[in-house]
């Protein structure tokens, strides 16, 4: 620690390295969960965070001294329009590691050389499932679908479990080209992962970012900066040292979110009376998750079955009261 007589804890943790900015706004997925049951099913869903709320839940936590008492918590709204399934794509494993074997594309074209090119494909890949060692579906979800401007729509993958490869195959065939909702993947009571891109802060100096001290006036001309950037030699600087850089715009991942509400706003109207800062009205499909969620309003957010579920009792939330700003 060099000149000082005390030791101290490093500041700012080495967790998350390097501190850029993401490369783009959509959160990838880079692992899917294996779930072990017969009817196959998709991992995951997406959706548009819209605010926070507050609900009054009796606590179902058997070890907990709150057990069977209310207990008043934040939770955050994300409306989950529809997803569309665009089309399947197949991989298979070589030293190399997953390579992409063959992808089958919309079948819901009008006429033409496309809808024969996609069942060609699909034919291509029914005869190569032995060969295949994951299978995820293409689908395309619509920021219009949750009252948002944006009309192009957000394209990407959602892995597929349970069952065999064949099964899997036909379940994916049979939703091709059509919309599945949130209520038919994710139900109350369950846990899911989020994941997504975190609110950008910018440039910031290693203060702010990393929560170093500031220098007392009597040491050097700067207060905000690193006091030594190492020793003499080896004259390099190591990656432990905190370094002004990117604050936020960083992807995330929060593990076992207990889902609160799966509801429609025709069932349950969830839009306080101002409509949700910076968002609006949420119109459709919803969905109410305890705690907090990465990222500012109108972020697209994942939401995964999780990669490492609690051993605890799956069953549907006790709600007294959700509290909505009026």
């Amino acid at each position: 620690m060099g000149h000082r007589k005390k030791s101290a804890p490093r500041r700012g943790s080495l967790a998350y390295r390097p501190r850029g900015r993401a490369a783009s706004i959509v959160p990838t997925v880079k692992t899917w969960p294996e779930i072990s049951v017969d009817k196959p099913s998709l991992l995951g869903f997406a959706g548009f965070k819209s605010g926070l709320i507050h609900i009054i839940t009796m606590d179902d936590r058997e070890k907990t001294p709150n057990f069977g008492k209310p207990v008043f918590n934040a939770a955050t709204v994300i409306a989950t329009p529809s997803i569309f399934i665009h089309g399947i794509r197949v991989y298979g494993r070589d030293h190399d590691g997953l390579f992409v074997l063959g992808d089958a594309k919309d079948l819901s074209e009008k006429m033409g050389k496309r809808l024969k090119v996609a069942e060609k494909a699909l034919k291509r890949i029914e005869g190569i499932l032995d060969k295949v060692v994951k299978m995820s579906a293409i689908v395309e979800v619509y920021p219009k679908g949750a009252g948002l401007s944006q009309k192009k729509p957000i394209i990407f993958e959602i892995g597929v479990g349970g069952g065999d490869m064949k099964s899997r195959f036909e379940y994916l065939k049979g939703i091709m080209s059509k919309e599945v909702k949130i209520n038919e993947i994710i139900k109350p009571g369950t846990y899911i992962d989020i994941i997504g891109i975190t609110k950008g802060k910018g440039f910031e100096g290693p203060v702010t970012r990393l929560g170093i001290k500031r220098k007392s006036h009597k040491s050097r001309k700067s207060v905000r900066a690193v006091a030594t950037l190492g020793p003499w030699h080896p004259a390099s600087v190591m990656y432990t040292v905190p370094r002004a850089g990117q604050r936020g715009y960083h992807q995330r991942v929060e593990y076992n979110k207990k889902v609160m509400v799966v509801s429609n706003s025709e069932e349950e109207e969830i839009t306080p009376k101002s409509g949700f800062p910076h968002f609006g009205v949420v119109d459709g499909d919803y969905v109410i998750v305890k705690g907090s969620v990465p990222g500012p309003a109108k972020r697209l957010i994942k939401l995964r079955l999780p990669l490492r579920p609690p051993k605890v009792k799956i069953q549907p939330p006790k709600i007294l009261e959700i509290s909505v700003r009026r």
